[in-house]
């Protein structure tokens, strides 16, 4: 059956998505909130790993069911030329085709640039890898993890003098899929003036060094090597995160010496101990010491409350309880409610962005695999219903 006008700025922009596990689909993802129209192509042959993940059926896994809202699903066997043509007819159809599969596999299936090119001569194709298309490391495979490390950030996040750490948290996939999602948006504006498509070629490890900043350069200019250095700021102090009762903790940054004279008056602290910026940084390790032991019996959130009404940039810690029931999150539409058919009603994380007056609607949850192959093979492809019923049976739709 058609699908509901969503409206939204990019209504009327179909994408088909070739992607597993999280940058591709991430990408996807904030295409679908912009309006597009997004079809992820999938098989019982070459599953979404993210439909397996949390030991459930493939259809409530709870991460696929995270990323993927407002996706369609289409089934189709790429590993058989029935398959590969029937994909190429919805290559056709489209306007951009979005992959992040192994180096090579689109190359290898005739699905590569110059291929998409001879079928829709202005097809915009990204292609998410771990290192590019090309060079001497394109061939190589890698996830989140190997994308911070690589790119120099894993290197910075620790506590000062200790082994970096880094973050469990996917941020290498999630910052990969936002800037392909940015990068086909430009492309579409650039078709829109000249009436060609582009080849996005997206190397996950260069977009994570982009995010180191200034630290990147920093050897080049102090002769130094960037560390994990906790919360030290060269240019404030105190700066940091600090404990609090019942567990919780404050971040605090004081910019100037007036905030300092301010935090003290609040925490009782004799602020001549430390009086410029200079004084502080110098025994900035003893400073948190005593700071910590003036906050622990504090409220977070009490304390915070004081500490910014003095003039004191402090706010505590949320975790992700505190989020999910956060009433502003929720009166200003950071988190949108979506259905889909096994679990019913439930909230998502939605858009960062608020549009006026077209923003797109999200109402709909992820997809069942193959949810949409009625749509896509009988409405876009126009295949009749025999013709449907044989690809099933024989496998090419799977």
């Amino acid at each position: 059956m058609p699908q509901p006008d969503r409206g939204g700025p990019l209504a009327g922009v179909r994408v088909l998505e070739i992607t597993k596990v999280w940058a591709g689909p991430y990408a996807g993802k904030y295409l679908a909130h912009l309006g597009a129209e997004v079809i992820k192509v999938e098989s019982m042959a070459q599953l979404d790993e993210m439909r397996a993940y949390g030991g459930v059926d493939i259809n409530s896994a709870p991460y696929f069911l995270s990323i993927n809202q407002e996706i369609l699903s289409v089934q189709v066997n790429m590993k058989t030329e029935e398959g590969l043509d029937l994909l190429k007819q919805m290559v056709a159809q489209s306007d951009i085709v979005i992959d992040n599969i192994r180096p090579g596999a689109m190359e290898r299936s005739k699905l590569g640039y110059e291929d998409l090119k001879a079928i829709k001569p202005d097809i915009i194709q990204c292609s998410i890898k771990m290192w590019g298309n090309d060079g001497p490391l394109g061939y190589q495979t890698g996830y989140a993890p190997c994308f911070a490390a690589l790119s120099g950030l894993t290197a910075l996040v620790g506590h000062e003098g200790e082994t970096p750490k880094g973050m469990n948290i996917r941020y290498g996939d999630s910052t990969a899929g936002a800037c392909a999602a940015l990068a086909c948006v430009a492309a579409l504006h650039h078709r829109e003036r000249t009436g060609e498509g582009q080849f996005i070629d997206l190397s996950a490890v260069e977009t994570m060094t982009s995010l180191v900043g200034d630290s990147l350069y920093a050897w080049s200019v102090t002769g130094e090597v960037p560390a994990a250095d906790g919360n030290f700021h060269p240019e404030m102090c105190p700066h940091g995160a600090y404990p609090c009762a019942d567990g919780e903790w404050l971040s605090i940054a004081v910019a100037n010496d007036a905030e300092w004279q301010a935090l003290c008056a609040v925490l009782g602290a004799d602020a001549a101990r430390y009086p410029t910026l200079a004084d502080r940084l110098a025994e900035r390790h003893a400073l948190d010491a005593e700071i910590g032991a003036l906050t622990a019996g504090h409220s977070a959130l009490d304390l915070g409350d004081r500490l910014r009404a003095a003039g004191v940039p402090a706010f505590r810690s949320a975790s992700s309880l505190d989020l999910c029931s956060d009433d502003h999150l929720w009166a200003s539409g950071g988190y949108r409610m979506v259905s889909d058919h096994r679990n019913g009603s439930r909230p998502i994380i939605g858009p960062s962005w608020r549009m006026t007056p077209d923003e797109a609607t999200i109402e709909r949850g992820a997809p069942l695999l193959g949810e949409h192959n009625d749509y896509v093979y009988r409405e876009i492809l126009g295949l009749p219903q025999d013709r449907v019923d044989d690809l099933i049976a024989r496998k090419v739709i799977d």
